[in-house]
């Protein structure tokens, strides 16, 4: 496989310039502080093959649907982050000849991301005719000062003379790769060359969604000084340009400070003002005083989520670039966001958010960041129970059902066997309540807010299910399971599993609710009845013979045969007609085993190796959710090859293209997979019944690993190499835990050596 990025335990860097490798590289050096972010695009601009990409968080555009055949039900719109106006821009020319790597002469080309401080630097040596300049670029949007965006070039002279020309510009007129004839989604409002501001706004829209204003402003710093420069504008644009002569061996710092307001946080009318004020206060100290700042607050960060590995730099790597990226996309401080699947990197899925967080990136948040921000999340989804209702009202229903795809909280995804089908995540989502639950030990949101989502979505459950005369049981046809290779099928295991786990989970939290809690989702007497039925009566297919859970109804009936056998023909997304994937065996995603991933405790050793041994040879993991629970699973069964096999596809899905999709934008939510398939796989972590857990394992090739979690209140760190696993208490009351299914007693300031 071949590697663009070198191997380096915290940067992510190339000497190497690839024309055919661009969007590739964009989309590895993309950067983002939760607030807004973007691809890893050229300040000069780049003439070749590039996706020209900046997003802020929380904006969005309702696009209209638009279907051959429309069906009952459809949404109305499909929710896109629209690419937001671009600040990066200074263009560059010298001597007359415009900087363009695609068409000059240059040499010694380095492009690298720092992710101990998300600091994305890139250099090179044009070299024109009697001219030779070095030019050296920093970037990094501020974690501390949310709104603002630093960006420093560094020319040099080598050898001549030299005329550079900058051309620094805000440029509102950018559009979406994936619109319909350069479709624009912002309309300008004003351009003010005095202050240094353009304001654009989303254009209106008939579906009541509200038009959201954005306002940049830029203010330049020559050699670390203000200086004021003329600048120019038209529509939706402003320029500054101006002109510096240098001689070999000369320098010159050009400093771009970008404010960025949107209405999200401040009125249309007071964001010129507002902008000022932050400016005045970025600029108050220097673009160094700054890096330190932001620098310092990722310091914290890391501090309490590093996971550091001995004797394998490209497991190093990857998982650190997972966390910086996860960082860069959600840190929790603001409950009106989410994770969307390419976070601030790319287009695809419309920047919007799926069933992802729940599943997958609440675990590990619950394990190294503190428990507001997992609570946030959870937060999220109950304001948005309005639009879950409404979800469910399309579909003829009751309750509430949670949207595969949304901005608001209602649906806004136009395919019809994930929009309407892969329902699952009506009860993915509500799960996490009782991690967050059962990992926290704090109930007070189950009792209160958490009650809405669960009985909302208990009532959705309980009449998409049916009774089976011919089975005597109650069934559910026409859904698509997480294995989305698979469409409208009956009985999908894993959802009937999950329908019957959220109303089970909901009928023993109810006694538990606060009153006013219990008065405000007024479960009756026949609903209880009813909801136990099913959860008692519910069909789980399974075949006794082969000891497996089937995925649905009908399964055996395909032409079972391993993923071994087609590897000249994958990813076979990209190989094979859709019609052709239908049929086959092959399974994009943990299905079944994704359930058994969710509640380990409720299935035998035996149960686990058979369902395992059947379902992974036939899995193409060609979702970036998929090899994370395989891992996971493996390390529990003692499948040691495997489990590290997929610790390195997970953590190195976009680094190495494993799916050959990066160029589209990073798999942000997959990225937490990592960090799961080394806690709870190689270091055995489980929860339940108040009771923390390890049964940890070392890959063969690494020396040792470390890492650390907040349980409870405490701070843990765990540390396991080929000789002993050594769990220390650094913060908090004493604990008891289980390690290889001993008691051991961690103490505050204390370490507990267990021998392998």
């Amino acid at each position: 496989m071949k590697r663009i990025f070198e191997v380096d335990p915290w940067k992510v860097t190339t000497h190497e310039f690839s024309k055919e490798d661009k969007r590739l590289q964009e989309s590895i050096t993309a950067i983002g502080n939760d607030y807004m972010g973007m691809r890893g695009n050229f300040e000069e601009g780049y003439s070749g093959d590039t996706l020209q990409g900046t997003y802020l968080a929380g904006v969005w555009f309702p696009d209209k649907t638009v279907v051959g055949w429309w069906k009952n039900g459809y949404p109305k719109y499909f929710g896109k982050t629209p690419n937001a106006p671009s600040f990066i821009g200074i263009g560059i020319t010298v001597n007359g000849e415009k900087i363009d790597l695609a068409k000059v002469k240059f040499s010694d080309f380095e492009l690298s991301l720092d992710m101990h401080q998300g600091l994305l630097s890139r250099s090179f040596i044009y070299e024109g005719k009697d001219v030779k300049v070095k030019f050296e670029f920093e970037r990094f949007l501020h974690i501390v000062q949310k709104e603002a965006a630093l960006i420093k070039v560094k020319a040099t002279v080598l050898k001549g003379e030299a005329k550079i020309d900058f051309d620094s510009t805000l440029d509102g007129t950018v559009v979406n790769e994936d619109s319909n004839y350069d479709e624009r989604f912002w309309i300008p409002l004003g351009e003010n060359k005095d202050t240094k501001t353009i304001q654009v706004k989303t254009k209106p829209n008939p579906y009541e969604v509200p038009q959201f204003t954005v306002l940049l402003q830029e203010s330049l710093r020559h050699n670390g000084e203000l200086i004021q420069t003329e600048a120019s504008t038209k529509e939706a644009k402003l320029s500054e340009k101006f002109s510096v002569e240098l001689s070999e061996g000369q320098s010159y710092e050009l400093e771009k400070d970008v404010i960025v307001i949107t209405s999200r946080d401040v009125e249309e009318k007071d964001q010129a003002s507002v902008a000022e004020d932050l400016m005045n206060k970025l600029q108050s100290k220097s673009f160094e005083e700054n890096l330190a700042d932001h620098t310092a607050e990722w310091q914290k960060r890391w501090d309490m989520s590093d996971v550091e590995i001995s004797g394998d730099a490209a497991a190093q790597q990857g998982i650190r670039f997972n966390i910086a990226q996860l960082f860069m996309t959600y840190y929790g401080e603001d409950e009106r966001l989410n994770v969307g699947p390419k976070g601030f990197t790319g287009e695809k899925y419309g920047g919007a958010t799926y069933w992802d967080t729940e599943a997958y990136i609440v675990p590990m948040y619950l394990g190294i960041t503190d428990p507001s921000v997992t609570k946030a999340l959870l937060q999220y989804r109950h304001n948005q129970l309005p639009g879950a209702y409404h979800n469910a009202k399309e579909q003829g229903l009751p309750g509430a059902l949670f949207p595969m795809v949304t901005f608001n909280g209602i649906e806004c995804h136009n395919e019809w066997e994930i929009t309407f089908e892969e329902i699952h995540r009506n009860a993915d989502i509500p799960h996490a309540i009782a991690m967050y639950t059962e990992y926290t030990g704090d109930d007070s949101y189950v009792k209160n807010e958490g009650m809405d989502v669960l009985v909302g979505t208990a009532r959705f459950w309980a009449a998409r299910v049916h009774w089976s005369k011919w089975r005597n049981k109650y069934v559910m046809h026409g859904v698509t399971g997480p294995n989305e290779y698979e469409n409208n099928v009956n009985n999908n295991w894993f959802t009937n599993t999950m329908a019957r786990w959220l109303l089970k989970y909901t009928l023993e939290r109810l006694p538990l609710a606060t009153k006013e809690a219990q008065e405000r989702v007024h479960v009756t007497e026949e609903e209880k009845e009813k909801w136990q039925d099913i959860v008692d009566k519910i069909y789980l297919p399974e075949d006794k013979k082969l000891g497996i859970f089937l995925q649905q109804d009908d399964f055996l009936d395909k032409e079972i045969r391993p993923v071994s056998e087609i590897e000249d023909q994958r990813p076979i997304n990209q190989h094979w007609s859709w019609d052709k994937i239908l049929r086959s065996p092959f399974i994009k995603q943990a299905d079944v085993l994704q359930g058994i991933y969710f509640f380990p405790e409720n299935y035998t050793k035996d149960q686990k190796e058979k369902n395992f041994d059947f379902y992974e040879p036939l899995t193409v993991h060609e979702s970036s959710l998929s090899p994370s629970i395989h891992s996971v699973l493996a390390a529990e069964l003692g499948k040691k090859d495997k489990a590290v096999e997929l610790y390195e596809r997970t953590a190195r899905l976009d680094l190495d293209n494993y799916n050959n999709d990066t160029v589209d934008g990073l798999h942000i939510t997959s990225m937490s997979g990592s960090w799961l398939a080394i806690v709870q796989g190689f270091a055995g972590m489980r929860y339940d019944h108040d009771q923390l857990k390890f049964k940890p394992f070392i890959p063969d090739n690494w020396d040792h690993y470390s890492f650390k979690i907040n349980y409870r209140g405490r701070l843990i760190k765990v540390y396991v190499d080929h000789q002993e696993t050594k769990i220390s208490l650094l913060e908090g009351k004493d604990l008891e835990i289980l390690v290889n299914d001993k008691k051991v007693m961690l103490k505050e300031g204390e370490s507990e050596c267990l021998k392998d």
